[in-house]
């Protein structure tokens, strides 16, 4: 399954500059999509695999990028590499891969008949890369 809530930034539409995903060095034309969470030395990086198609908006140096395509597994594919030093950030939302915690569900035919359901707890899914 999927939960479709993530995004590049919080409680806003995601914009150019939301995420740094790389720094070009000239040569590199893949740039996988991340996502940091935290701030200085706490800082965790989620890596993006499934980014909700027309969602994506890159920028290098903070101006809007042109000659990209959104390739397999959350990669932004450049025709022409970034220059050296240049900052690629991007704006995204997401889809967060899941399962269910459980095996089983219980459900009572007296809850059920009122509309009630159980909390189905999931635990996300780890893709290999």
């Amino acid at each position: 399954g999927k939960k479709h809530d993530g995004r590049s930034t919080e409680n806003a539409a995601p914009t150019v500059l939301d995420q740094i995903i790389g720094t070009g060095n000239g040569l590199q034309t893949i740039f996988p999509l991340v996502k940091h969470y935290g701030q200085g030395g706490d800082t965790q990086e989620r890596r993006i695999t499934r980014p909700i198609l027309g969602s994506v908006i890159v920028s290098v140096n903070g101006t809007a990028a042109v000659g990209w395509i959104l390739g397999e597994g959350g990669n932004i594919v450049f025709n022409i590499a970034p220059a050296n030093g240049a900052i690629v950030k991007a704006g995204f939302r997401f889809d967060v891969p899941v399962r269910f915690a459980e095996d089983q569900i219980e459900v009572n035919r007296a809850t059920f008949g009122a509309g009630e359901m159980p909390s189905v707890p999931l635990i996300e899914i780890k893709e290999a890369l």
